[in-house]
């Protein structure tokens, strides 16, 4: 037993502190555009460049108009806003050809209205495809139906991706949380982001580790038809990571950034609905593969669980190693809380959320498998199609 305590905790020692280590010398080397040095407009010999903000959306009649008057308000003085209603049996449609004719939009927003979903296509994918194929923007910014933009968000980004010539911007939103349970899981979904991405090493063109988030994926028109367009991920699930990493391969220069609260979005209610919205996801995330989905379950287990089992079970040094380790999973929690609002004692409720995150990943793959498929906003993708749609 004595040789197993100190091979297992010098493994989960090396890999918790030195994720720690890394993530403290790189996070700060991440720019928050926020902050009153980018307060201004791009620098550009044309003026400002023009954005076209695209917004899928299928029933999200309650968060639409919300979103859509948000956009209307922002700061910058060249941009549209394309909506997409995707097949909605909601008022989405109706509620965004009200927005569409206020006197403040006209001009500004267009509505497109899918009626039918073409095969060999994700409902999103398409929808994000189509408003981008009659944009006019030198820059496309996709977005979600349900993020809430600050006035000024779209200026500062833009201000900085000029200023770094940088072809592809992902924004950090700041989430929106109101329940215990929320806090919760989104405090461990944001440690295993920090302990699976490298977001301090997106920027090294040497590195492979790529970025994409749905709230904020501004990239430069020339760039995403190099890459193919969304037709290249038009089966991809996770495609707003997966346009990260066409980005990245290719070789474009590709940044992330903290904005404050200049973007926000409430991501789910409750701990359960974090399960809800994740199923769809993970097993995707793991190539729909059961094997490896199994494997990194029981990963997943070995590293989250076994510091906090280990280090009461443990005799005299041996309770070193794992003590270590749960100090760096509490200061991962603590450099967290200063860019959330998740303070730092949510640490001792990691190993529950390690629980709920270990039952999603086995409840994504069992749906997937049992349904041969996902179902995702009242339309079913086959399995067979999914796999073979994979970047």
């Amino acid at each position: 037993m004595s040789y197993f305590h100190w091979i297992a905790g010098i493994i989960l020692l090396v890999a918790w502190f030195s994720r720690v280590l890394e993530a403290a010398i790189g996070m700060p080397k991440i720019t928050d555009v926020s902050r009153p040095e980018w307060d201004r407009k791009p620098v550009t010999e044309s003026g400002n460049p023009r954005v076209s903000i695209i917004v899928p959306a299928c029933n999200e009649e309650g968060m639409i108009e919300q979103t859509l008057s948000r956009l209307m308000a922002l700061d910058y003085d060249n941009y549209e806003v394309i909506v997409v209603d995707d097949r909605s049996i909601d008022r989405t449609g109706e509620i965004m050809d009200r927005v569409a004719v206020d006197a403040v939009a006209q001009g500004r927003l267009k509505v497109i209205h899918v009626r039918e979903l073409p095969p060999g296509w994700l409902g999103k994918t398409h929808a994000m495809w189509t408003a981008a194929q009659q944009a006019n923007g030198e820059w496309l910014l996709f977005t979600d139906a349900d993020v809430l933009f600050k006035p000024d968000s779209v200026r500062r980004a833009v201000a900085y991706a000029e200023a770094e010539k940088a072809d592809h911007v992902v924004m950090f939103p700041r989430m929106i949380m109101k329940r215990p349970g929320e806090k919760m899981m989104i405090a461990f979904f944001q440690t295993l982001f920090v302990f699976g991405h490298r977001p301090w090493r997106v920027a090294d063109p040497d590195t492979r580790d790529h970025m994409g988030v749905g709230a904020f994926n501004c990239i430069h028109r020339r760039v995403y038809e190099a890459i193919g367009t969304y037709r290249a991920l038009r089966m991809e699930v996770l495609d707003d990571m997966k346009l990260g990493k066409l980005v990245k391969n290719a070789g474009y220069a590709q940044r992330n950034v903290f904005g404050g609260d200049l973007i926000s979005i409430r991501w789910a209610n409750g701990a359960m609905g974090v399960v809800r919205n994740l199923t769809k996801n993970f097993f995707a995330i793991l190539s729909f593969q059961w094997p490896r989905t199994l494997a990194s379950c029981v990963a997943l287990a070995f590293l989250n669980f076994t510091p906090f089992v280990g280090v009461w079970i443990a005799l005299g040094w041996e309770r070193v190693p794992y003590a270590v380790a749960l100090l760096s999973i509490f200061l991962i929690y603590a450099g967290m809380s200063f860019r959330s609002a998740v303070p730092p004692y949510y640490f001792f409720l990691h190993p529950v959320s390690t629980t709920l995150f270990v039952y999603t990943m086995l409840r994504s793959m069992f749906l997937t498998m049992w349904n041969s498929g996902i179902v995702w906003r009242g339309t079913k993708y086959s399995l067979e199609e999914l796999k073979k749609g994979r970047v």
